[in-house]
């Protein structure tokens, strides 16, 4: 039976996680090279800096992190541009929803699309944005809607697809 033997498992596992790791050393890349964008690659600058620690938060190699950061000073940087998108998800809890991409009008839709597989919809401009407010570059909840079992399963199937998605940076949620 091939297959089945010890190496075929570990290579399995090790594919995966390496898959995981991979996924997210990328978001962590392109939210340096935008730092160090912004900051003409100034490394003591705090939004470069925050974004350095958090991608050591999740043990991303040295090298990797020196790369993002001459890749956001050279000359032909992509220009990335951050977005935020409001949606109600589940039980009428809010969404927030940071991207980063080189292509806004790919990234709404495909926010839009897996929005919309989960049955939600994007929402208008500050609809969402009142139940929030944004410290340290993260939005925090304001207050909290308490959800149904099916509701919380609902929206937690929403929120992994949505951070699947290479663009999506972070979803932030008013959910209990």
């Amino acid at each position: 039976m091939s297959g089945h033997n010890k190496w075929s498992k570990i290579k399995r596992q090790k594919g995966a996680t390496d898959a995981a790791k991979s996924k997210m050393f990328g978001k962590f890349a392109k939210l340096i090279a935008t730092a160090s964008k912004e900051a003409k690659g100034d490394t003591s600058s705090p939004t470069l800096r925050a974004a350095i620690e958090k991608a050591r938060e999740f043990n991303m190699p040295s090298d990797n992190i020196d790369r993002a950061v001459k890749k956001g000073t050279g000359g032909d940087a992509e220009s990335f541009e951050a977005i935020t998108y409001e949606a109600y998800g589940p039980g009428g809890s809010a969404l927030m929803i940071d991207a980063l991409t080189t292509n806004r009008n790919k990234a709404a839709q495909e926010v839009k699309f897996i929005l919309s597989e989960n049955g939600c919809s994007l929402a208008a401009q500050g609809s969402a944005a009142w139940a929030f407010e944004k410290v340290n570059h993260e939005w925090t909840p304001k207050m909290t809607v308490p959800l149904s079992p099916e509701d919380e399963a609902a929206l937690e199937k929403l929120i992994n697809d949505l951070e699947e998605n290479d663009e999506v940076q972070g979803v932030y949620t008013n959910a209990e």
